[in-house]
This record gives C-alpha cells, sequence and structure tokens, in this order.
C-alpha cells in the first residue's frame, strides 16, 4: 500500500467515524423521545461500515483476482429491532390504555461506550494521516 492509499484509507475512515458519532448524540438526545413524527417511540440507530475496495491493477492485469481496501464507508444507518422498554406512567399523556408508556431502548453506558469507541477511532485515523503526511514531506525534503 503506497502512502497516498494509506491517506485515503485514513481519511475516509475520519468521516465514517465522524457520522458514527453523530449518530451516537442523536441517540443519547432522543433517550426520552415517547413520540415521532412515525408514531411510537424514538428507535435507537446503528451506523453500519463496508470496506469499499478496488481490484489491485497488477492482479486484474494477470486477472488474478484479489482486491485492496481503499476506503471505509457508511453502508447504512439502521434503526435498531430491539422492542421499546414499557415504563408503567398512568398520567404520562403518551400511555397507552393499559398505562404503559414505550420508551425508546437507549442505553445510555452502551451509547457512551459507542462514543468513546468512535472517538478512539477517530483519534486513532488522525494520528496516521498526521504521521503519513510528516512521511510524505521526509520523502520531499530528501528529493531537494
Amino acid at each position: 500500500m503506497n502512502l497516498f492509499s494509506m491517506l485515503e484509507l485514513s481519511g475516509s475512515a475520519l468521516g465514517a467515524e465522524r457520522m458514527r458519532a453523530q449518530v451516537v448524540a442523536a441517540n443519547m438526545a432522543n433517550a426520552q423521545t415517547t413520540r415521532t413524527a412515525a408514531g411510537g417511540p424514538y428507535r435507537r440507530q446503528l451506523v453500519v461500515f463496508q470496506a469499499e475496495t478496488r481490484p489491485r491493477f497488477a492482479l486484474a492485469i494477470n486477472r488474478l483476482g484479489g482486491e485492496n481496501p481503499a476506503a471505509v464507508r457508511v453502508a447504512a444507518v439502521v434503526g435498531d429491532a430491539r422492542p421499546p422498554v414499557m415504563r408503567y406512567e398512568p398520567g404520562h399523556p403518551d400511555a397507552n390504555a393499559e398505562g404503559y408508556v414505550a420508551y425508546p431502548q437507549v442505553d445510555p453506558i452502551e451509547e457512551m461506550t459507542d462514543l468513546l469507541s468512535a472517538v478512539r477511532a477517530y483519534e486513532l485515523n488522525a494520528s496516521a494521516v498526521q504521521a503519513t503526511k510528516n512521511m510524505i514531506q521526509q520523502s520531499l525534503d530528501l528529493l531537494r
């Protein structure tokens, strides 16, 4: 993998992790939302990553197959399939006939763990971009 491929890969991962952090923030902001425009409580969102690959040039010429990871992309943002949490609150405006209110299945500890993971991955990719930039700069300095 050359230096520019490393930059491309880390740069795309930065964007994917930023999106993941935004989704986690939305989940945390809607942890108590019992009514949405779609009806029912807010559904926790999850980010699905996918490796975007490109065929290796030399292997493609020789028709040997094989792919080279070139980028990370957000394949989808999907709703959590878990059922809502039912709490007995008969005075709540969104309570059903039995007095239960459906709350989102959002666990603050789980969300903070996801956020910390996204932030750490973002920092690591930012460090990789910085290190690659430094290597490119050193290479250019040697050519001068």
